[in-house]
């Protein structure tokens, strides 16, 4: 957990706690609901879940009120609620061809098997702000009349839902090389039970990058764009959806137990051609990011990042430890904020330095001018 420690006057801890709640809440309003939080902020309740490290709705909103809104404390709420929490069962590996997808696209290949599905975006509409928000007043006849005039357009019975994905297309064309987290191996190593070091295996690699934080690895990933690094990718599948989850049987060995399905959002991206070392065929190179929720510029920002450090160079997206020591927001948040802590010792040790200097600066002038 992130360097943080909290020492002081019990009664003006308690008052200053007072104090914000009084800013926060208002008489004539009535407090928030963290149920309208999840429903009306869910691409933020994703966001905090990625970067808590819990799957949990209900908790990241809840963790959105408490912070007042402020995204790197909400996740550093959520991340210390897990830490409680006892971890009773690993799932199996996520089999993602069968999520069911509502939103898939490919900047890649406009023909995609199963078309493009645009799903919930606001990619394509206009950055004009909707002053009818304002004053929303719906109705529940007036919500579900909206639900129904767009599911009555879909013939549901007939539309599929999971779709094959399109790197495994381009894999059976022998365009693509294996995915390496299939060819990895060795059991995943869990960063919330031991503490790694660099050079890490990539299941570090891709577990730390899944619960980065989404602004500190979008500037990276940016970064590498601008030239400062090599990866420039096109997005050779974007999907959104329902995956669904399962466990080991605790009784039944070789069976599994399903135990529900999460939001995910799953993005390869397509790099430039190379020669396989293994085969000697010349193949794409393939970035991957995956993450709770619908969080797509991390997805992409990760599948960005795990390309830059699988190729590695001098640039910072390229290097492995400055990426992944740096966009951790619990880590990042505690250690900065740690700054607003007593540092009277310190300070005063570098305030005597200074006189000391000045007096030697003043003894040292008025020598030479006797001289």
């Amino acid at each position: 957990m992130a360097y943080v420690t909290v020492t002081g006057g019990q009664e003006a801890i308690e008052a200053a706690k007072k104090l914000s709640d009084t800013y926060r809440l208002d008489p004539h309003q009535p407090p928030l609901d963290p149920a309208f939080i999840q429903k009306q902020m869910r691409l933020l309740v994703d966001r905090i879940m990625s970067e808590g490290g819990l799957y949990a709705p209900e908790l990241a909103s809840l963790a959105l009120k408490q912070s007042e809104g402020d995204t790197f404390e909400a996740a550093f709420l959520l991340r210390a609620y897990r830490s409680t929490l006892p971890r009773n069962h690993y799932s199996h590996i996520l089999d993602m061809e069968n999520m069911r997808v509502i939103r898939r696209i490919s900047s890649s290949f406009k023909d995609i098997p199963g078309g493009q599905v645009l799903g919930p975006t606001y990619d394509f509409t206009h950055r004009l702000l909707r002053f009818d928000l304002m004053d929303e007043a719906l109705s529940p006849d007036d919500l579900s009349e909206l639900g129904k005039s767009f599911t009555d357009r879909i013939d549901w019975k007939h539309e599929t839902i999971t779709f094959a994905k399109v790197a495994g297309i381009l894999r059976e064309q022998g365009l693509l090389g294996e995915n390496p987290a299939w060819s990895d191996t060795d059991e995943p190593f869990d960063i919330t039970r031991e503490k790694y070091t660099s050079p890490a295996p990539r299941s570090v690699r891709l577990q730390a990058l899944a619960r980065g934080e989404t602004g500190a690895m979008m500037a990276l990933a940016y970064s590498s764009m601008r030239g400062y690094g090599s990866v420039h990718p096109t997005i050779g599948e974007l999907r959104v959806g329902y995956v669904p989850v399962s466990i080991p049987h605790p009784y039944q060995e070789g069976e599994s137990l399903y135990v529900g399905e999460m939001l995910a959002t799953e993005v390869e991206t397509i790099n430039k051609f190379e020669t396989n070392e293994a085969t000697g065929e010349v193949e794409f190179s393939l970035g991957y990011g995956c993450c709770f929720g619908q969080n797509e510029l991390k997805a992409i920002s990760m599948a960005i990042l795990d390309r830059s450090i699988s190729d590695g160079g001098t640039a910072p997206a390229e290097d492995e430890e400055f990426v992944l020591e740096h966009i951790d927001s619990v880590e990042a948040n505690g250690f900065v904020s740690h700054l607003k802590l007593p540092h009277y010792v310190t300070f005063q040790s570098k305030l005597d330095r200074i006189r000391a200097t000045k007096q030697k600066q003043t003894e040292g002038g008025a020598s030479l001018y006797e001289n």
